[in-house]
């Protein structure tokens, strides 16, 4: 049985398993911390160039959160020690900044998350780094395409199983395959909350949409196969076939007559390339 609970912003909140319902005063705080993500996102598509490295964008993630009155959510989360997660390639979700410096023809996902007055924006976007092949950036074209079909699916009365459904339609007509093991999330207050957003499955099954659900939708599409295996550091998720992995990802609100996007590009760099 699914659990529903409406909460205010001087509600203490934890992760329980219900899943929240927001009022005004959580779209507006979830608005500006969305705003402040896209704008970091929007500046780093400038520094994203073949030469520099991942330790000196991850640098620049965390001056830019800090100037916003903000911080990284991932500083220090379970042990986390950077500022954002820079995945490469073949990475899928959750690569470590390093002095690794970026190379011709590598594509780039960059995921950052400011905690701003108690509020979480989470997002990320893909990169391309000088002149990328063609394989490569249809790919990362299908993987917006999947995200924004599973956004438009994201309106009251619908399944969760509704997004799931759509994204994996769209991904498997061209062969490629959906992550499963990584998810999206309930967000808020909280980082990681209920539901997870699986980005496939059943049209008409999990859990009912209804306004005020905040969560991220965020799919990951492998060229290759979809599995994946997490490496000896305990974070980087890299496919098990070594094929190119594509991500990107939005934080929505569930509104009375269709959905939010929290974390809209303000200068239209919502897609590659910029």
């Amino acid at each position: 049985m699914v659990e529903y609970q409406h909460v205010t912003s001087d509600m203490s909140v934890y992760r329980d398993g219900t899943i929240k319902l927001h009022g005004e005063d959580g779209f507006a705080g979830m608005r500006k911390a969305g705003r402040l993500a896209a704008e970091i996102l929007d500046a780093l598509a400038e520094k994203v160039v073949p030469g520099v490295s991942t330790e000196d964008l991850d640098a620049f993630v965390r001056e830019m959160t800090l100037d916003g009155g903000a911080v990284p959510a991932t500083l220090g989360y379970r042990g986390y020690t950077h500022s954002c997660c820079i995945s490469i390639n073949h990475v899928v979700c959750h690569g470590i900044p390093s002095n690794k410096v970026l190379k011709d023809g590598d594509i780039v996902n960059i995921d950052v998350t400011p905690l701003l007055d108690g509020w979480h924006g989470d997002t990320s976007r893909m990169y391309l780094v000088g002149d990328v092949p063609l394989k490569a950036r249809r790919l990362v074209d299908v993987t917006y395409e999947c995200l924004m079909i599973g956004i438009d699916k994201a309106k009251p009365g619908a399944r969760l199983g509704d997004v799931g459904a759509a994204i994996q339609q769209h991904a498997e007509s061209f062969r490629y395959g959906v992550v499963r093991e990584f998810c999206g999330h309930g967000l808020g207050r909280l980082f990681h909350d209920a539901p997870e957003v699986v980005h496939a499955g059943r049209a008409g099954t999990g859990p009912e949409l209804k306004p005020g659900m905040f969560m991220t939708i965020e799919p990951m599409i492998n060229l290759g196969r979809p599995h994946v295996k997490l490496l000896n550091d305990g974070w980087t998720a890299v496919t098990r076939d070594k094929s190119l992995s594509a991500q990107f990802e939005h934080s929505i609100a569930i509104t009375e007559d269709g959905n939010e996007i929290f974390t809209l590009s303000p200068t239209g760099k919502d897609k590659p390339p910029y």
